[in-house]
């Protein structure tokens, strides 16, 4: 039940020593503090580094290098063309692959033109799986499709830099833009997102079929590169292995030879800085448990100094027939208050500091840190352990005070 007298008691204990009191929630205050900011820095950590992961992460890319070793009567340093057979061969033995995606691009200095506007683009042949590789924002239109790869339509999805520089504010679907010479119908407007080197790259790229790409610009049964998405389940480790090994035998490339082929891992990289940051967290709470205990120990400290203090008092109560448990409830009940309130204090100013950090790099690019969060769930968990603590931490003096003898008590000077 409340008890108005209590309260009364410790509000005026806090009052009598203000400068006591006041560095003993400090040290509280401060542990949880730490907590929320450490929490909330390492997150946005986390989500700057993983805005850099501007494709799916689980991705796989596989290329071409030139060979080292000789391989059944071949030269060293043959340079490998990857073909649409290649296409074929690992659709038809890499089952563990969701999707396996031959890309290319258009090589060598040329104009887009639109009328009398002209600049120069990346113009690069996909196939309709791409946007499960990177993710792609598109604003008008449509995307490239099967009929369009197979029927090598000449079709193309362009950047909004792509659209602001040749067409203004003019809609650009349906109309037609000149790669070389050859004519393709825009059927699509994407906007770049992501991190800004790659976003503005994005911004003033055509996509076309890579069907398309091939027999119009004279790349007749040529891929440039893979990307492989491996199905859920599957490590890409496996996919990535794989692919070599098939690409290897297609190739006559030698089972040894380490550096015929360049790939790239991000499932692993992923990895990596998923387990950094997990190693960051853990060191973050490491420090704010540490900090939080030596705030614990000093409420424990404070709360038998009380009991010094007020041991006379507390005799003079048994001897009108307190019970011990109203003497634990009191001291226990003063615990509480102090790192509850610290506790509470800390979690608040942690909380409005991440937010107002938030604010402030809102819209901005600050590289590797972006809208630092902080787990409320969390913090108001450390916050309820905090305030047991302060009751465990307030239960040795109380003990203590209960176990005085009103006799001795009353002799104490």
């Amino acid at each position: 039940m409340f008890d108005l007298d209590k309260w009364q008691e410790i509000l005026g204990t806090v009052r009598r020593h203000k400068l006591r009191t006041g560095l003993t929630a400090f040290g509280v205050f401060w542990g949880i503090f730490m907590l929320v900011v450490l929490l909330g820095a390492g997150k946005g950590f986390r989500n700057g580094v993983e805005k850099e992961f501007d494709v799916a992460k689980n991705a796989v890319f596989v290329w071409t290098q030139r060979t080292s070793v000789p391989y059944a009567g071949l030269k060293v340093g043959r340079f490998i063309q990857l073909t649409n057979d290649d296409v074929a061969a690992l659709e038809r033995e890499v089952p563990e692959a969701a999707v396996i995606l031959p890309r290319s691009s258009l090589d060598g200095t040329f104009t887009v033109q639109y009328g009398t506007k002209s600049s120069s683009f990346s113009v690069n042949g996909e196939y309709p799986g791409y946007p499960a590789v990177k993710a792609l924002h598109l604003t008008a239109g449509r995307f490239i499709n099967d009929i369009d790869i197979k029927e090598r339509r000449k079709v193309a999805v362009i950047g909004d830099r792509v659209a602001e520089v040749l067409f203004g504010t003019a809609n650009p679907l349906g109309q037609e833009i000149r790669i070389k010479g050859i004519f393709f119908r825009v059927v699509g407007l994407s906007k770049a997102e992501g991190k800004p080197e790659n976003a503005q790259q994005d911004a003033q790229t055509i996509i076309i079929p890579l069907t398309a790409l091939q027999v119009t610009f004279n790349q007749v049964n040529q891929v440039g590169y893979f990307a492989f998405i491996p199905k859920t389940g599957t490590p890409a480790a496996i996919v990535e292995t794989k692919v070599k090994q098939i690409l290897a035998r297609q190739h006559k490339v030698a089972p040894t030879d380490d550096r015929a082929f360049g790939s790239a891992n991000v499932e692993e990289e992923y990895a990596r800085v998923q387990g950094l940051f997990t190693g960051i967290s853990g060191f973050s709470w490491l420090v704010s448990i540490g900090t939080i205990l030596a705030g614990i120990i000093g409420v424990s400290n404070i709360m038998l100094i009380v009991v010094k203090e007020r041991t006379k008092e507390i005799g003079i109560r048994k001897a009108l027939g307190a019970t011990p448990w109203s003497i634990v409830s009191l001291i226990v009940q003063e615990s509480i208050v102090i790192t509850a309130a610290a506790g509470s204090f800390g979690l608040l100013f942690g909380t409005a500091l991440m937010a107002g950090i938030n604010s402030l790099i809102a819209g901005q690019n600050v590289g590797f840190f972006a809208n630092p969060q902080v787990d409320i769930g969390v913090a108001a968990t450390a916050v309820v352990v905090l305030v047991v603590a302060g009751a465990v931490a307030g239960l040795v003096p109380a003990l203590q005070a209960a176990r005085v003898q009103p006799v001795v008590a009353l002799k104490d000077e």
